[in-house]
This record gives structure tokens, sequence and C-alpha cells, in this order.
């Protein structure tokens, strides 16, 4: 008989990785290939579709009553903003909403997919809902990323910096009014966590705040380096814009001199 927990790095979680990574290497080709197109509309929009296909039904049948915790089940953590951005991004392919993917996505979402908080194993719902949801936001800031070409910059940093930093003043103050604790913002887990290692609230969240804005930074930075200038050979002079080069279809043929 099947196990009906799920264990990190067995059988159903290094399935779900394979499928994740051939899924994103898919979308990457596909999305080069047609980079430019109505095609690539088509398939960002054929992405989103299916991904909220999957994940809504799911979050409305763990918010019925009899299953709904108001410290657990509303959809107010990062990873699940960012599911939602990532979908936003795919039907519209608007530069903030794949900011957000990028930077939620890749660092924020990763985290449970490499270190999974899961009991339920599949098919039980939860386990759908839960790699769907963190699983294809990676994916999608992949296809966003390197596949349509939605690269970011300093501007894309700001955008993340700036939303996540409303998103912890308002949940900070709903957490305060509801007696209840997402993203940990009010205090620290009751199990032990990587938090312990930051010391006491406040200060544990200044130290989060911190490593964010420097890894997010550090993710920034390649794709903002200026490449350097190419350097002409010693003797000639650069070619004036648009001009021809010899060689060229378009380039005027030298003038012989007869000799003496």
């Amino acid at each position: 008989m099947a196990d009906d927990t799920f264990t990190p790095y067995g059988a159903s979680h290094v399935a779900v990785l394979a499928v994740l990574t051939a899924l994103a290497w898919w979308l990457v080709r596909q999305g080069r290939a047609v980079r430019g197109t109505p095609a690539a509309d088509r398939l960002s929009t054929g992405f989103a579709v299916v991904f909220l296909a999957v994940t809504l039904p799911l979050q409305v049948y763990f918010n019925l009553p009899g299953r709904f915790d108001l410290g657990l089940s509303l959809p107010v953590q990062l990873c699940d903003l960012a599911w939602l951005a990532a979908i936003h991004a795919l039907l519209t392919r608007r530069r903030w909403s794949a900011a957000l993917t990028y930077y939620w996505g890749l660092t924020l979402s990763v985290q449970p997919i490499l270190t999974p908080d899961l009991d339920a194993q599949f098919p039980d719902p939860a386990f759908v809902l839960y790699w769907a949801m963190h699983g294809l936001t990676v994916v999608a800031a992949v296809f966003l990323t390197w596949g349509l070409g939605i690269r970011p910059g300093w501007d894309s940093y700001r955008v993340a910096v700036t939303a996540t930093a409303v998103w912890a003043a308002t949940v900070f103050a709903f957490n305060s009014a509801a007696d209840v604790n997402y993203g940990f913002l009010n205090e620290k887990p009751d199990s032990a966590s990587l938090l312990d290692l930051f010391g006491p609230w406040p200060w544990y969240l200044v130290v989060e705040t911190t490593l964010i804005v420097a890894v997010w930074a550090l993710i920034t930075w390649p794709w903002t380096r200026t490449r350097p200038a190419r350097r002409e050979e010693p003797g000639t002079r650069p070619a004036r814009p648009g001009a021809p080069r010899s060689g060229s279809p378009g380039a005027r043929p030298r003038r012989r001199t007869r000799p003496g």
C-alpha cells in the first residue's frame, strides 16, 4: 500500500520537480521561438488559463465553510499574491506584474519547493494546490524572463520592494486587528525555524528584510550591466552611423589611381 504522507525528496517530490523542470524548459524554448509574435500571446494566455483553472477551484474549495480558518485560509501571504501576479503577467505581459513574479517567484516561491512543508500526498487536493501555486509561479517567472524576454531592471526592483513594503504594513495591521499572524510579521512561529537565527521581534524582521532586498539587488544586477564598447583596431576610424562598410552591398567602390 502506498504511503499517504508526503516525504520530502521522496518519489512524489522528485516527480513534481521533474515535471516542473520539463515544463519550464519547454515553455522557454517555445517562448523564444515565437517571441514578439501573436503566437507568443496565445502561448502566454494559454498558460495563464491552465494555471487559473487548477488553482482557483482549489482555493475556493479550501475556503468553504467547515474548512475556513481565519488565521490560515485567507490568500494574503506573499506566495498567494505571487501566483496572482504571475497570472496577471501571463495574461497582460505588464512589466510591473512580471517584476513581482520574478522577485517573489524566484525567491519566496522557490523555498517551499525545495523545503516543502506538506503532509498531503498525491492526489489529495492540498497536494495539487500546493504544487500548482508554488511550482507554476516559479515556472511562470522563468517563462516570462527567459522565454518572452521580459527582463527586470532597477525600475522592476523598486516596484517589488515598494509592493512588498506596502504588503507588510497592511498585513501587519490586519494581523494586529484580527489576532492572526500571516507572514510571521507579528511574532515568530511556535515551531523552530530559520527566523530563530535572526533574533527576537522586531529584529528578525530587520534581518529578513535586509537579506531580501540584498538578494533581489543581486538578481537584478546581471540584467543591468552594460557591455564594454567594442574596441577599434589601431589606426582605424569608427564608422559613421548608417555608413555602409567596405565590401557591403551599399558600399561605394574605391577609385583606382593611374600610375605615373
